[in-house]
């Protein structure tokens, strides 16, 4: 007997027995597991508009650039427009957007967007400084950009430096019309690449401006929605 009992204190010492060994190391690798999943599951998006109704671009693809010139004084009015630079469009022409860029993408270009939905309020701005039906739709009637539904972009290369298209955006004069052709090769090809790539995805120029396009296929509503900002 007296050899039984130091074997006792000794194993008693360790601390633990071997079944509470293979306990705390369950523990341990149960508590291991879900740390690792709470590292690997995404916060969920958390989105300040209605999502069934709206869609912003970069959700969809940030290597689009966003240039909104109505968040900005680089427009024809010279006097910013919207709070912020954000670009929204209805869903289903959201996700053209995306598939002309991705075909563009393929050789070396992208798209920068210039404007896209445009809420009334601010179309109600713009024909107050501006009131020729020629290039500014009177709110009461409302354009497809207060639909949702048009965007005025461009191309750019590799590096975002924008293709020529022989005049600026919202230029208001013969130049920027499609039927213009005393232009470079070049410029008449860049345009000639926007056009079929916007067409091929179903969305269709006007005459006057190389910039912009719409998507027909739906009626959409006129709407007053105007996004927030930080």
């Amino acid at each position: 007997m007296k050899y039984i009992f130091p074997f006792l204190l000794l194993f008693s010492a360790c601390g633990e027995t071997p079944s509470t060994k293979e306990k705390n190391n369950q523990t341990f690798t149960t508590l291991s597991q879900d740390v690792l999943l709470e590292k690997e599951t995404p916060k969920a998006i958390v989105f300040d508009y209605d999502t069934t109704q709206w869609t912003e671009l970069i959700q969809l693809d940030s290597t689009i650039i966003i240039d909104m010139r109505y968040a900005t004084t680089n427009n024809f009015v010279k006097e910013k427009m919207y709070d912020c630079n954000r670009c929204f469009l209805r869903p289903e022409v959201a996700q053209k957007i995306v598939e002309a860029h991705l075909m563009l993408k393929e050789g070396g270009l992208g798209l920068k967007m210039l404007d896209c939905f445009r809420p009334r309020p601010i179309q109600q701005k713009l024909w107050d400084k501006f009131k020729n039906p020629l290039y500014v739709t009177d709110p009461t009637k409302g354009s497809m950009h207060n639909r949702g539904a048009a965007v005025d972009l461009t191309i750019v290369d590799a590096d975002g430096k924008q293709l020529d298209m022989g005049t600026a955006f919202d230029y208001f004069g013969k130049e920027a019309h499609h039927a213009y052709t005393n232009l470079s090769k070049e410029i008449l090809t860049n345009r000639k690449i926007l056009l079929e790539t916007m067409q091929e995805v179903e969305l269709h120029p006007i005459t006057t401006e190389w910039w912009h396009y719409s998507f027909r296929g739906e009626s959409y509503e006129l709407s007053d929605m105007l996004w927030k900002c930080d």
